[in-house]
Order: structure tokens, then C-alpha cells, then sequence
């Protein structure tokens, strides 16, 4: 069953901007691409530090810490030293909130 959470108001979370929420999931970064979003865990898999603070290109995260890219819209590991994937998340826009559904 879906557990959608309300993140930001869709307005205030212009494109190539990021938003962090705290969950009971873990920390989730909300990413505008273009006017489309995107949900991904924000933590590295290669050594739990965050990302959201990372610097985007097109759509992937660089990890600050060691570089280690993922895509926004997968999750998808794609440069060591990070290997596992992390987690991505649906997102919906229900009445001009962002929401990210945290029960997958």
C-alpha cells in the first residue's frame, strides 16, 4: 500500500533544484530535472555519506565526497567507488504538492 509523503509545494522547487525530507525511509533527495521529478535515498552507497549536496550534470549526482555518480531518475550506480545502486522513489504531484511514495 502507498505511503505518499508531502515534500514541497510544486512551485517551490524550480528546475535543476534539489529538496531533502527526512522519512521514516531515510533521507530522500527530490530532484526537478526539467520540470520532471525524481526521488533517489540520499545516501552514497560507497560510504554512506550524502549526496543531494553533490553538483548535478544532465541527470546525475556526483557524490561531494569521492565522485561517485548516480542517475537521479534511477538510482543507478554508475562510477566507482560506488557499486550498489541506490534507492529511487515515485513521485506524484497531488493538488501543487510534491509527494514521494516512501512504501516500495
Amino acid at each position: 500500500m502507498a505511503e505518499w509523503i508531502d515534500v514541497t509545494e510544486f512551485d517551490q522547487l524550480p528546475s535543476g533544484s534539489c529538496k531533502v525530507v527526512s522519512t521514516t525511509a531515510g533521507d530522500i533527495a527530490v530532484f526537478n530535472l526539467a520540470g520532471e521529478f525524481y526521488a533517489i535515498e540520499d545516501l552514497c552507497t560507497h560510504d554512506g555519506g550524502e549526496l543531494a549536496s553533490g553538483r548535478c550534470d544532465g541527470d546525475q549526482i556526483i557524490c561531494p565526497r569521492h565522485g561517485a555518480r548516480f542517475c537521479i531518475r534511477t538510482g543507478k550506480s554508475l562510477t566507482p567507488p560506488a557499486y550498489e545502486d541506490v534507492e529511487s522513489f515515485p513521485v506524484r504531484i497531488d493538488n501543487g504538492i510534491i509527494q514521494v511514495d516512501i512504501d516500495v
